[in-house]
């Protein structure tokens, strides 16, 4: 079973940054890949959104909150996590977020999702 393990939240005030984190893994032997890696909020009264997504082709998704400000991006030294960087944070973007993830585990293509981490937004 894959599991999906975030980081990185936390307390900012208006107009901080914050970066998330997000890795894969799975037991030992098992080869996975990584098809899509996404991130998704939510927030009070609301209901779950998209904030991003990156499939393996490189195709980016920007839900219209992100564009501009957050940017979601892998590196090739960390193939399994993906990372949302978010500048210029506002109250409004106080929510729990997410990682989504498309993975091919042997013959079998699933979605999973990470537990959520909270991101909170003073101002």
């Amino acid at each position: 079973q894959v599991q999906l393990v975030e980081s990185g939240g936390g307390l900012v005030k208006a107009g901080g940054s914050l970066r998330l984190s997000c890795t894969a893994s799975a037991p030992s032997g098992n080869v996975f890949s990584l098809k899509v890696m996404g991130w998704y909020r939510e927030a009070p009264g609301r209901q779950r959104e998209l904030v991003a997504s990156l499939n393996d082709g490189g195709s980016i998704t920007y839900g219209d909150s992100a564009k501009g400000r957050f940017t979601i991006f892998r590196e090739n030294a960390k193939k399994n996590t993906v990372f949302l960087q978010m500048n210029s944070l506002k109250p409004e973007d106080t929510a729990v977020y997410y990682c989504r993830s498309l993975i091919r585990l042997g013959q079998s293509d699933d979605w999973y999702w990470g537990q959520g981490i909270q991101v909170t937004v003073s101002s």
